[in-house]
């Protein structure tokens, strides 16, 4: 698992091998169950995570006591909550493993002493950050501009595994559909 860190700090940091091991030393990396809570809807968040393994479905409960699923994360990616605006800085969803997941746990009251003891760290999670929020901002778009169908072939075509590693009826919440409609469409695709 070391490896994908050490390949993700060399793609936005200019970090030697030993600035990246004494990183690597100093993170916490955990497993976790399929069904494991990292945090819930109302909770205050102490943590941030990157995937190493796994998958974590993010979903909040609306008025009508209906989960509905707005991202899954995989290998690569980071959860983090971005509520710094919010007066009780608690979370609008639930992250929950749909996998058994390895993920490297950071700890937010520890960042700031992360970000001086290493500099580039913080650079680093900012270029991903605004990576991330490019490509959330495209995706918003193109779902919003996009018929059901239209949704399901760009799922194929981005994220493929996830019809193999979710459930389809937290697939079809995610692209705003019934799992009925998800299975005509899959259908009229194949």
């Amino acid at each position: 698992m070391e490896n994908i860190l050490y390949k993700y700090m060399s793609r936005w940091t200019s970090l030697n091998n030993e600035d990246q091991q004494s990183i690597v030393n100093e993170i916490r990396v955990e497993p976790f169950a399929k069904g494991s809570i990292l945090f819930k809807q109302g909770d205050i968040p102490t943590a941030c995570y990157f995937i190493l393994k796994g998958c974590v479905r993010q979903y909040s409960v609306d008025e009508d006591g209906r989960e509905v699923t707005s991202n899954f994360y995989t290998e690569e990616q980071a959860i983090a909550i971005f509520n710094h605006h919010k007066t009780d800085k608690s979370s609008d969803y639930t992250f929950v493993c749909v996998e058994d997941s390895v993920m490297v746990v950071g700890d937010l009251g520890r960042e700031k002493d992360m970000y001086s003891k290493h500099p580039q760290l913080e650079s680093m999670t900012r270029r991903m950050v605004e990576e991330n929020f490019s490509h959330v901002q495209e995706e918003f778009a193109a779902f919003i501009a996009s018929s059901p169908e239209e949704r399901v072939k760009t799922l194929l075509m981005k994220r493929p595994s996830l019809m193999d590693r979710v459930p389809q009826h937290q697939l079809a919440s995610y692209l705003g559909i019934t799992p009925e409609s998800l299975s005509r469409i899959k259908k009229r695709i194949e």
